[in-house]
Formats: structure tokens, sequence, C-alpha cells
């Protein structure tokens, strides 16, 4: 990925961060058929002080399976807040003149090697785990125990659970940070009305410097 030093996010605490606020990542291999990707939402792996690992699954039938399989290097991106941004927000519109539209967006990329899983132990673990953390802070959560234990075990089936073994992940925060302080701040207000997620992701990443 292309990254500016600007740009670059290399804190752990900020990578991990990203990908639990937005775990839908891109999953991307190479196989025989070329390029493929598939949208897969991924929680963090068990703790077990070994490498980091990413949890998912993907439905028995999909063909990515088989790249996988082949134990080559995989690809997860996972995005954040992102938006268009307007040269009307720079302070320097006003001085100069000398200003142009551009994007901004936040971004991890992780590179690692797949494990796929086929027991129903770890499926059964992965679903759970997976459920706990998107019905957590609901005032009525759902449970995967509350649904009938065949039709579970059923769903089971119908699926094959993969573990990517981290080997390295970069992150990108384009926000703005080649511009000015007021540019910035402008940045920072004007995306307030059209994306308040990514106004907020901006005050917090210059706040926590």
């Amino acid at each position: 990925m292309y990254t500016p030093h600007h740009f670059a996010e290399d804190r752990p605490e900020a990578l991990l961060g990203l990908i639990k606020k937005y775990p839908l990542a891109t999953l991307i291999t190479h196989g025989l058929n070329g390029l493929t990707a598939n949208l897969i939402p991924f929680v963090i792996g068990p703790d077990s002080g070994q490498s980091l690992t990413f949890c998912g699954h993907l439905a028995r039938g999909n063909d990515q399976l088989k790249d996988l399989a082949q134990g080559n290097e995989t690809l997860l991106i996972f995005q954040g807040p992102d938006n268009y941004v307007t040269p009307t927000w720079y302070e320097s519109k006003k001085e100069n003149g000398k200003v142009v539209p551009t994007w901004n967006y936040i971004t991890v990329q992780v590179w690692g090697h797949a494990v796929i899983h086929d027991d129903v132990s770890w499926l059964g673990t992965h679903v759970n785990s997976l459920t706990n953390t998107h019905e957590a802070g609901r005032e009525n959560p759902w449970l995967v125990s509350d649904a009938p234990d065949d039709f579970i075990a059923k769903q089971l089936k119908a699926i094959v659970g993969v573990e990517i073994m981290v080997t390295r992940m970069e992150g990108k925060w384009k926000i703005s940070q080649n511009r000015t302080e007021a540019d910035r701040e402008g940045v920072i207000a004007g995306m307030h009305t059209e994306d308040p997620n990514l106004s907020a992701a901006m005050r917090d990443y210059y706040d926590s410097k």
C-alpha cells in the first residue's frame, strides 16, 4: 500500500481498535482462477500468547476455500470511515486559492496465511465469539443457545472456519496530516455534518498526538 510517512499508522492499539470497530474485511486470495475477494466479518482470535490471528468463516460452497487451502499469502483489508473533502473547508482557500479536492480515509491491511477449520468444536466457539461480540451492549442480546440445538448443528455443517495467522499489518490514516492546522480544523468541522464518524476519528487522532 502506498503510504507517505505522514499518513502511516503503526500503533497496535490504533490498528486493532479500527479492526474491532470495522470488522468486515475484504478477504483477498490468489489461486488457479486468479484473484478472488469476499467480504467476511472477522474477530480477533483467542490470546494464546502466540501470533496474532483473525477468525472468520465461509460458506462451505465458497470456492475461495480452495485458494486458502493452498497456503498462499492472504490479504485482509479493513476499511474505516471515508469521505470526500471539498476545498471549501480549507482556510487556505481564502488565502491563495491553491487547493484541490481529495478523499480522506482510514484503512488497515493485514497479511497472513490461512488455517482451515472444519471441526464442530472450533466452529461452535467461533460462532459464539462472533455473535457475542456484536450482540454485546444490546438491551436483549441474542445468544446462539437461543436457537434449537439441531438447527445450530445444521448451520455449522454449512460453514468452514478460517483463521488468518498474521505476518504483518499496515495502517493508513489519510486524514489531512499534510495540511495546516487551520485547514485540518476546517475539515473536521465541515466533515461533522457529512460524516460524523470520520470527523470524530480525525479529532481523536489529533488529540492522541
